[in-house]
């Protein structure tokens, strides 16, 4: 069975790296999905194993952080955010500036593939009417809420596995993480200005305000609902319980349906979360998993150093995406200490503004920018997301050897 387990596990990640199956529809969730179907029937596992691969903790969190982020968007608070920026009397360029900075903002406190998603349509709206070209407002919109998601451990979907597996502080990760994150923001701007100078220096059309409905209340509900998980994460105490507390008491409300928020829920990502854990938690268990870590660690190339982590959250991040990759190093490496995980969680979160490939926020935002007829090729991408990854990672580094994190 270790050879079914070894070879199911080795197609898995191919497929986390090409994104599908050729000739199918079929996606990296369909793709994990699959994979662990296939353990399950070959009997290289059983559903005893699978509830036990599982991790519930880092579900839970990510789960309820969902549900906050769905009732903000019931709301209208991200209609409201969109609004604002696109109706505020500044130049193109001052636009930008404003987009990267709420949205690096927002995704700090909030899941940054949900922000991506609520604002990408809105904003495409709202620049069209005022003769805007919408691209580099979009690459400006994935590049910060990477980077911008990268300053806590409630960010991205990675950041609150390592934060789990790791027993990782709120605040400790801040401060370690918030300044390259903030540093990220500023060259993300400077990047995209530079680049997309042209567009950036058409007339901006004045237009009507648009009217946006929104419920103040259900707004203020759900940034008290951000600020209690924050101060909940802050006392040290368990994490998947505060998000299901919180995440509960959202769905109780007179005005806003249950039904109507969890479908705003991720599942797709819960789903590969999930099966992921099983997958790459097969392979650990047979002991190959160790193997692989005592190998690396006798030649001397164990990422628990920068100058090895560094690239290859790089390289993983951009070919089988930074969510596999931290939870397949994760899993992996069971021993890593408290500070390789945080430099993991910020260093494969900004490799992730490489390439599209790189994050999933990227994915969702080139999706819903196409299903709207604009189109972000891989080529803009690269074209923005190689100077911003090169500029932020060695910043990140140097960040990380100074305060001595991890050694060079």
């Amino acid at each position: 069975m270790p050879a079914v387990i070894l070879v199911v596990f080795a197609l898995t990640y191919v497929g986390m790296a090409v994104g599908r199956v050729p000739g199918l529809k079929l996606d990296r969730t369909g793709i994990a999905l699959f994979a662990m179907a296939v353990l399950l029937a070959s009997t290289a596992v059983d559903p005893a194993f699978v509830g036990a691969a599982i991790d519930p903790p880092t579900l839970l969190v990510l789960f309820g952080l969902m549900v906050v982020s769905a009732q903000l968007g019931h709301s209208g608070f991200y209609a409201e955010c969109a609004a604002r920026i696109v109706r505020s009397e500044l130049t193109s360029v001052r636009l930008l500036g404003l987009t990267i900075l709420v949205a690096g903002g927002l995704s700090a406190v909030l899941v940054n593939d949900i922000v991506v998603f609520a604002m990408t349509p809105l904003l495409i709206g709202g620049l069209g009417r005022r003769g805007l070209d919408p691209r580099p407002f979009l690459l400006g919109l994935a590049a910060a809420s990477n980077a911008g998601s990268a300053a806590t451990i409630i960010g991205n979907p990675q950041n609150i596995l390592i934060a789990t597996v790791g027993d990782i502080g709120f605040w400790k990760f801040f401060f370690v993480c918030a300044p390259p994150a903030a540093a990220a923001l500023l060259v993300t701007y400077v990047v995209i200005a530079r680049l997309w100078h042209i567009e950036l220096s058409a007339g901006i059309r004045p237009t009507d305000p648009e009217l946006v409905t929104s419920d103040r209340q259900q707004i203020i509900k759900g940034l008290v609902a951000v600020a209690a998980l924050v101060v909940w994460f802050s006392a040290g105490l368990p994490r998947e319980v505060g998000a299901l507390v919180v995440a509960a008491l959202l769905l109780a409300s007179r005005k806003i349906a249950s039904r109507a928020t969890l479908a705003e829920v991720d599942w797709h990502l819960l789903v590969l979360f999930a099966c992921l854990f099983v997958v790459t938690g097969a392979v650990a268990a047979t002991g190959a998993a160790g193997s692989a870590v005592d190998w690396l660690a006798a030649h001397g190339v164990l990422p628990d150093r920068l100058a090895v982590l560094a690239p290859l959250a790089l390289v993983l991040s951009n070919t089988i995406g930074n969510v596999p990759a931290v939870l397949l190093l994760t899993t992996f490496w069971t021993d890593a200490g408290e500070n390789v995980l945080i430099a993991l969680g910020l260093l494969s979160t900004l490799a992730g503004n490489l390439l599209i490939v790189g994050s999933i926020a990227n994915l969702i935002v080139t999706e819903r920018a196409a299903a709207m007829g604009v189109r972000l090729t891989f080529r803009d991408f690269a074209r923005a997301g190689v100077p911003i990854t090169a500029i932020t990672m060695v910043f990140a580094v140097a960040w990380l050897a100074f305060l001595g994190v991890l050694p060079l």
